[in-house]
């Protein structure tokens, strides 16, 4: 009996070779991360640098996000059809390639192609690496192992104005694209060296694989792309009407793929079959309610900073590092726990103490010392860090090692259109708040009242979590 622990406990153990597979997965896709954010700090510069308005940079964003709505789905059928390993090198020499072309850009049309470019790396890195990772941690080590690429993104929305405000103060809006390109290359030797091989990597063509579901994808990817766009522009003051219509089509572009997907013969592009499990089902919702919630928040709090409290791009970057540090000790200690004691009573601590931090927030009209707002931050990110990788991992547990990558496409798709609904509702409570005239205070209260509500909201599916075993492990 005591051979046979310790011998469970060893493959239990997350083993150095693991930790280096999960340290270069992360590696590029949490410079995607730094990247988006910076662009956003730079879009003045950019807009003087091509005599343009801001509306017209913001193109610059928006078609990045657009992109990665429209490949994310083909992540599961490309690591099938030409293996994980081969597809996620893929996406980050096509990002490295989309990042040097960005800072050669010449023209705003330009760069807003190379962006879409960038993109097609940047939408395939985050599914694909999740997928190797989960198989290669099996059931027993997810949680651990989903926190590995946790930590590192948790830095980056904080590490993003940071480094773009460096960059255009002290050198210019190309360097936010010169960055990635060392650190790329880099990973590029090393992945080829650390990850595993795929099965099919001796030369011969993978058998068994269908076809591309091209049908799913003419419905898929512009539904998406529809539904991404207009949640993003809803809070703008143009009119109501042009993302209404754009959520509309994209709804009934989503609703025919879903259709199509449960009566077509072929492997659908997302196998939607999978929400048949109630673990998974539970972990995908769960998922959509915080990208709703936490990850939305997360755009309001430097703005509430910036207009609130007055602080400048670079003051706001550090005032939130409180909130990076405590994201990253709260995703180390919760893919443990989460391991040990199941995800539903992780997650569950982790929305709490993340409703706890959004609560001074909400007071911002009493106008809270910052020493308290400083302690809540930290609250606030270790919820964050304690609800994510074992999201992930509840959700990964919960589906069989060859579904694992059509389930990484399935859960990033609606974590980011959970994300594009919270920040539209947000943005628009906002702005609404704004235009009556109450000051800022009042009007980033009210919107952080709606996000302690989302939050709130997302105990519900989490409840559906299944417990730990009595082993230990976790039971999804």
């Amino acid at each position: 009996m005591t051979a046979t622990s310790a011998a469970g406990a060893a493959r239990d153990r997350l083993d150095p070779r693991l930790l280096r597979m999960g340290i270069v997965l992360i590696a590029a896709p949490i410079l995607a991360t730094i990247d988006a954010t910076a662009v956003g700090i730079a879009a003045d510069a950019m807009a003087a640098h091509f005599r343009t308005s801001l509306t017209d940079v913001q193109w610059v964003a928006a078609g990045y996000l657009l992109a990665i709505a429209v490949v994310m789905p083909l992540s599961g059928w490309l690591s099938r059809r030409f293996g994980a390993r081969r597809t996620w090198m893929a996406a980050v020499a096509v990002f490295t390639a989309g990042s040097a072309l960005c800072g050669l850009a010449w023209s705003l049309p330009a760069l807003i192609a190379f962006r879409l470019v960038q993109a097609v790396g940047g939408g395939l890195m985050n599914p694909v690496g999740q997928a190797i990772l989960a198989q290669a941690a099996g059931p027993s080590r997810i949680g651990r192992a989903m926190s590995v690429l946790t930590i590192p993104v948790m830095f980056a929305p904080v590490l993003g104005p940071i480094v773009g405000g460096l960059v255009v103060q002290q050198l210019d809006w190309r360097w936010i694209f010169y960055l990635n390109l060392p650190v790329c290359l880099l990973v590029l030797p090393v992945a080829a060296r650390v990850l595993a091989r795929d099965e099919d990597e001796d030369g011969d063509e993978p058998g068994g694989v269908p076809r591309l579901d091209l049908l799913g994808l003419a419905l898929l990817s512009p539904g998406l792309a529809a539904v991404v766009y207009g949640l993003t522009t809803a809070g703008g003051r143009e009119g109501a009407w042009t993302p209404a219509a754009l959520v509309g089509a994209g709804l009934a572009l989503i609703g025919g793929y879903l259709v199509h997907a449960l009566r077509t013969r072929r492997q659908p592009l997302i196998d939607v079959r999978l929400f048949a499990k109630g673990g998974f089902t539970a972990a995908c919702v769960a998922l959509f309610l915080l990208g709703a919630s936490l990850y939305s928040s997360m755009i309001l709090l430097p703005l509430f900073f910036q207009h609130d409290r007055h602080a400048d791009t670079l003051s706001t970057g550090l005032l939130l590092t409180p909130q990076a540090l405590g994201a990253a000790v709260g995703s180390f200690a919760a893919g443990r726990l989460a391991d040990r004691h199941g995800p539903r009573a992780v997650v569950t601590g982790g929305l709490v103490l993340s409703l706890a931090g959004l609560l001074a927030f909400t007071q911002a009209p009493a106008r809270p010392d910052t020493w308290l707002l400083t302690l809540c931050l930290v609250l606030y990110g270790l919820g964050i860090g304690g609800v994510s990788a074992p999201t992930m991992a509840a959700a990964y547990a919960s589906v069989d090692r060859q579904q694992t990558p059509g389930a990484a496409g399935a859960l990033n798709v609606v974590n980011r259109l959970g994300g594009s609904l919270g920040t539209a509702i947000l943005t628009t409570v906002l702005d609404g708040g704004l235009r009556q005239g109450g000051g800022p205070a009042h009007a980033y209260g009210t919107a952080f009242w709606w996000a302690f509500g989302l939050c709130l909201v997302t105990l519900v599916p989490v409840a559906f979590f299944r417990s730990a075993r009595r082993d230990g492990r976790p039971g999804g």
